[in-house]
């Protein structure tokens, strides 16, 4: 008789993971160092914001190839030092082709860093406001919701103060990415 489990898959080195995470290696490196850990900087809460309104319409791993790309691309996501680009760097992200050239995306990454630099950590307490750390593991992929209440008002709260291109999705998936939420399968051998 099979072993039960939950919906995780055993990875090359026979440990269970959440399925995403064991196929490709910048997959399963992602998710067994830093998916759902938390994250509580300025600076990094930004970068997640960041990378998960870029990813918007497109693969997760198409962001994570491109990470080292954007991270010299927006002055390592110092939100200050964004927060100073000019129309030269828009033009200048638009012909990078190590990142997602889309214009809006780009224009929205420095607008919200203007916020994100003037509004300073209580950017961090608002984000990290919304954690929700006794929510059961999922069992199932299925299980794992793409937008909660909670996600809704967290885009809603950070739209109110500026923030752009940051619907309830992203919002989610943000919770998901910097620990707000622990969305691991039950039966994933990564703990938080």
């Amino acid at each position: 008789m099979p072993e039960a489990h939950s919906g995780s898959v055993v990875g090359p080195d026979g440990r269970r993971r959440c399925p995403w995470g064991t196929g490709d290696p910048v997959y399963l490196d992602y998710h067994d160092t830093e998916w759902g850990r938390p994250v509580s900087s300025v600076q990094g809460l930004y970068e997640r914001l960041t990378l998960e309104a870029f990813q918007s319409g497109l693969s997760w791993i198409t962001i994570l190839r491109k990470r080292p790309a954007f991270r010299a691309a927006f002055a390592g996501f110092v939100p200050e030092q964004v927060a100073a680009f000019t129309d030269h760097d828009v033009v200048r992200l638009m012909a990078d082709a190590g990142i997602v050239r889309n214009r809006a995306k780009i224009e929205a990454a420095i607008s919200n860093a203007r916020v994100v630099a003037d509004w300073g950590q209580g950017f961090a307490e608002l984000v990290l406001s919304y954690a929700e750390p006794d929510r059961p593991r999922p069992a199932h992929v299925s299980a794992i919701p793409a937008v909660t209440p909670e996600s809704f008002a967290l885009s809603k709260a950070l739209k109110k103060h500026g923030i752009r291109f940051f619907g309830p999705t992203t919002a989610y998936a943000s919770m998901q990415a910097v620990g707000l939420v622990d969305d691991h399968l039950v039966d994933c051998f990564v703990t938080l």
